[in-house]
């Protein structure tokens, strides 16, 4: 088929595909003054495309034109033409992705750097916020290792509690934000089955997607855009937040969080952390005694101050996983990305060969032919 109007004229190449009789996104151009009918018959790519078939087709007008036309090439540009249909990749298109994937590469590399860096200030940063916070351990016991979800039943948990899942804001960081989601979701699971409430305040956006998607109606409220990773004033603020959703109204709180271990491994871990009361059955601190009579606020101070020093704590802790498993990550994506430049340059090689070899096969052909003559 020839448009008129166009310079140089456009051969639709239609693929059957059963009864599909659309036309297929492979266009070959012709850099010549051929014309073709406009009733151009249809040719399956699967059977290839002949010279003899193109001139076969011809008009009258365009055969004396072909005469003058370097046949071999027009047959070459056809059937290079008709390769890149079927899916096979040209040395233009391998190049264009090697190219592409070196420069991911590049980005890759560096990121792993700038994480590597990273590392280095929030391990030092967790190892002095572990001894500041050694003292919750004393009031709320210690955290839980969120290895196993099968032996976990969290039938420690009272019957309304609040959890606070800590994740991170932006991604390219391994599988840290679906460890913490995916624990969250058990958790729940087996809330609810046991007939307990719960209620979600969510840290970070990256856990808010994933969550919002399965417990919209659990969310209360989302904290996003926290600068990693974190200080006090941060952890404050989110404490304030939490005591104004309520937290005082739950009989627990529990963080869940992910904790640095070494730069490839990290693990999940949840705390539970109680109101404390000044009286009844479930009085905090009994050995103690305060004067004046205040013991209420107090216990009310106390226990937004350990809230504090709690997340204060699981933020540096998340920090230091989050930019390991960061390096992580971009270390093996760099892998990955060499992994599939040594194979896009077998392929270029390859077809580079190819077509040298086809070359040099018609140019000896040619010249055979002319000592016949």
């Amino acid at each position: 088929m020839c448009w008129q109007g166009v310079k140089q004229p456009v051969v639709l190449v239609k693929t059957v595909v059963e009864t599909d009789f659309k036309f297929s996104s492979a266009i070959t151009r012709i850099p010549t003054r051929i014309r073709l009918p406009r009733r151009y018959p249809v040719q399956n790519l699967e059977e290839g495309i002949s010279l003899e078939f193109v001139l076969n087709n011809l008009t009258p007008r365009s055969k004396k034109r072909c005469i003058l036309f370097n046949m071999r090439n027009f047959q070459q540009i056809l059937t290079a033409q008709a390769g890149a249909a079927r899916g096979m990749a040209t040395e233009k298109q391998l190049s264009l992705k090697i190219t592409s994937t070196k420069n991911i590469r590049k980005i890759t590399a560096s990121m792993k750097m700038v994480a590597a860096a990273k590392l280095k200030g929030d391990e030092n940063r967790l190892a002095l916020a572990k001894p500041f916070n050694k003292w919750t351990d004393a009031l709320c016991g210690e955290a839980v290792l969120l290895d196993e979800l099968s032996d976990i039943t969290y039938e420690e948990l009272p019957q309304r509690t609040l959890i606070v899942p800590l994740s991170s804001d932006k991604g390219l960081c391994g599988g840290i934000n679906t460890f913490i989601t995916r624990s969250v979701r058990d958790c729940i699971k087996k809330i609810d089955n046991q007939g307990k409430e719960c209620d979600i305040v969510m840290v970070g956006d990256k856990g808010r997607a994933q969550l919002g998607r399965i417990f919209p109606e659990k969310i209360t409220r989302s904290v996003t855009e926290v600068i990693s990773p974190g200080s006090f004033n941060l952890a404050a603020a989110i404490s304030s937040e939490l005591t104004a959703a309520g937290a005082a109204d739950y009989d627990a709180v529990m963080i869940v969080y992910n904790s640095y271990v070494n730069a490839a491994v990290y693990n999940q871990y949840y705390k539970v952390i109680k109101p404390m009361t000044a009286e009844g059955e479930s009085e905090s601190m009994v050995a103690y005694e305060f004067e004046p009579d205040v013991k209420s606020e107090v216990m009310t101070d106390l226990y937004e101050y350990m809230l504090t020093s709690q997340l204060y704590y699981c933020f540096m802790d998340g920090a230091a996983a989050e930019q390991s498993s960061r390096m992580t990550a971009m270390e093996n994506a760099s892998k990955n990305a060499g992994e599939m430049i040594n194979a896009l340059t077998l392929k270029y090689n390859r077809a580079r060969q190819s077509r040298i070899t086809t070359e040099l096969i018609e140019i000896i052909s040619g010249a055979s032919a002319l000592e016949d003559k």
